[in-house]
């Protein structure tokens, strides 16, 4: 299995790219990855690490598209990029899936124009992957949308449920629709007219969850616009991160507490585990016709060697098909029911 990587993507790039790829190949001898970038850079950081026996090569890119570059700019004018190069590998069938950690708003747009929407799909999703007290939760829309009809919602739910389903193995995906409270008249037109959509649909809906219940673990599949959808995580990021610099500093700060952290040394190392985006590794950007991985632009090694596994996931499990297959069943039943008013 083929992994394309934008090598230059990132805040720590191409350091930490490179060292993910060689961790996700000592891991898995069944994949292959093609570092995509700067061949000098690239070849520099190669020097470093022990990769003898690895399916590891290098696509050289002339250019590098930066954080705060508009994905305008970036299409037009820099079409030797080691993202657009790395998304040409796998519109080509060079490589079977790719995985980036640079600007998120270009990783979506470039993928978007040059592999295209999986037919049906109405706009593609990032399908985000959250902690919750009973195990893990995909938030969708995490980011892509920020103006959303309910259409986009009903199908980011079977997008979302089809991931839930075959990437975790969770055999029915309860389904909720992020809200403001758990009656179905409350909130917006949107919450409310896509709940109308799924209530009428083959999920499992199980209807609205408000945003202090989604950590509970009650839905597998929580779907929102992007907007929200982007809120929510960043929030959440932003509190698992503080709620850790603060418990570190009450246990450096008192001795009771550094006698408390011996005694619950493993809790606090599970808990940080746990809220670790890095163990995740990244997002798909589901509704395209081949797998994408959106890495977070602060990513560590680890989590680049989590997003090529992922996406190796993706593939070798067929999940964009699962979802074609369903998209268009869902058409096809909305359609009869059309009819049949």
């Amino acid at each position: 299995m083929r992994i394309a990587l934008d090598a230059m993507g990132g805040d720590y790039a191409p350091a930490t790219t490179v060292e993910g790829a060689v961790e996700a190949l000592i891991e898995n001898n069944d994949l292959s990855v093609i570092l995509v970038g700067d061949e000098a850079e690239i070849s520099l950081e190669l020097k470093k690490k022990n990769y003898k026996g690895l399916q590891i090569s290098i696509k050289h890119a002339s250019q590098t598209v930066e954080m705060d570059e508009s994905p305008l700019t970036a299409l037009r004018r820099k079409k030797d990029s080691s993202l657009r190069v790395a998304v040409d590998l796998v519109k080509s069938n060079e490589a079977d899936a790719m995985v980036s950690a640079g600007n998120s708003g270009v990783v979506m747009a470039t993928a978007l124009h040059v592999l295209g929407k999986i037919q049906g799909i109405e706009r593609p999703a990032i399908a985000a992957v959250m902690p919750t007290l009973k195990g893990r939760f995909v938030l969708i829309d995490a980011g892509a949308n920020v103006d959303c009809k309910p259409l986009h919602l009903y199908q980011f739910a079977i997008m979302g449920e089809a991931y839930a389903r075959y990437i975790f193995n969770i055999e029915n995906p309860k389904i909720g629709l992020l809200g403001i409270g758990e009656e179905d008249a409350k909130g917006n037109e949107l919450t409310k007219e896509s709940g109308k959509l799924l209530r009428n649909s083959h999920v499992n809906f199980i209807g609205n969850v408000e945003g202090k219940d989604i950590f509970a673990g009650e839905a597998d599949v929580v779907v929102c616009d992007g907007f929200v959808g982007n809120i929510a995580l960043k929030i959440s990021e932003g509190l698992a991160e503080a709620t850790s610099k603060m418990l570190k500093r009450e246990i450096s700060e008192r001795v009771s507490g550094r006698i408390g952290y011996l005694l619950l040394k493993n809790a606090f190392r599970s808990f940080r585990k746990k809220t670790d985006y890095s163990e995740y590794g990244g997002a798909p950007l589901l509704g395209l016709s081949k797998p994408c991985i959106i890495s977070h632009g602060r990513s560590t090694s680890k989590a680049i060697k989590n997003a090529i596994k992922l996406a190796a996931t993706c593939h070798s499990k067929r999940v964009l098909e699962v979802i074609s297959k369903e998209i268009n069943e869902g058409i096809s039943r909305r359609e009869e029911v059309a009819i049949k008013k």
